[in-house]
């Protein structure tokens, strides 16, 4: 099936979307993404994300030539021509030789089946830090901090790797962040260690009346844990049994770990 994509104003087959490779958006990684999910043609947290890279925008100065509503209109036209069930929708703007790009595609998503949230991620420590700047607030196209920890983890036998900032504080992993819960109190690293304000992240906050504390928190702290979990747009909330092969709490889905899960899956229907 050819997919079909939104690229500066027109809708087209996959393989007729072309772009400039002098754009400084190919050439610099001068752009911005958002990654979301498509269930049954309701995109998950639309609005929020929208928002998102419409001030990350303002923040590195590309252009956001959409109003709103427009680019939801665009995106949800996208989804539905696709016809997916279930989709990982994703939303690209970068810095062209005059102007914005905006690209649109979607594709169809399989999720994890729900044994994988029993058995839960395995995450090793990345080499690689983070620093704490504003940049880290911002979902750049220039990931290349990630990608090389990712690969990194992957080639290990791990699922995830987390990665610290420039003082030794987790700030998240390769493409999530990271709770932790101990004595029935939830942990999560503040914004301001670097990690990304993610909108699950939100989400889960939202679950929790707020009731999360922020912090600068160590891997030892994780490792003291009695239950942990990662969360991003596309698997929701997946839960951390150890960290470079050692096991947190039990090894086992908590009570806690258990209760989010279920709750943010109900969002989703």
């Amino acid at each position: 099936m050819n997919r079909k994509v939104f690229l500066n104003g027109k809708i087209l087959a996959l393989d007729k979307a072309k772009a400039s490779i002098l754009e400084p958006g190919f050439l610099y990684g001068f752009g911005l993404f958002e990654t979301m999910r498509s269930r049954k043609g309701r995109i998950i947290y639309l609005d929020q994300h929208i928002q998102r890279i419409q001030k990350s925008s303002q923040l590195i100065g590309i252009k956001f030539i959409y109003r709103e509503d427009r680019l939801k209109e665009i995106i949800k036209q996208v989804v539905k021509l696709n016809g997916f069930q279930d989709s990982y929708v994703k939303l690209v703007l970068w810095k062209a030789q005059a102007g914005t790009t905006v690209f649109v595609t979607a594709k169809e998503y399989k999720p994890y089946p729900e044994k994988r949230y029993t058995l839960g991620f395995r995450a090793c420590i990345s080499d690689f830090r983070q620093n704490e700047t504003f940049l880290a607030q911002i979902k750049t196209t220039n990931r290349i901090l990630y990608q090389l920890s990712l690969e990194q983890a992957k080639e290990k036998g791990f699922d995830e790797a987390i990665i610290l900032n420039q003082h030794g504080y987790i700030t998240e992993g390769t493409r999530c962040n990271i709770f932790f819960v101990k004595n029935t109190e939830v942990f999560t690293p503040a914004l301001a260690c670097g990690c990304l304000d993610g909108i699950t992240r939100k989400a889960i906050f939202n679950l929790a009346n707020g009731k999360i504390i922020e912090g600068n928190f160590t891997i030892r702290d994780l490792l003291q844990a009695d239950e942990a979990f990662l969360t991003n747009s596309l698997m929701g909330v997946m839960l951390l049994v150890s960290m470079e092969g050692k096991v947190i709490g039990k090894g086992r889905r908590g009570r806690i770990t258990k209760w989010f899960i279920e709750k943010y899956s109900y969002l989703l229907k």
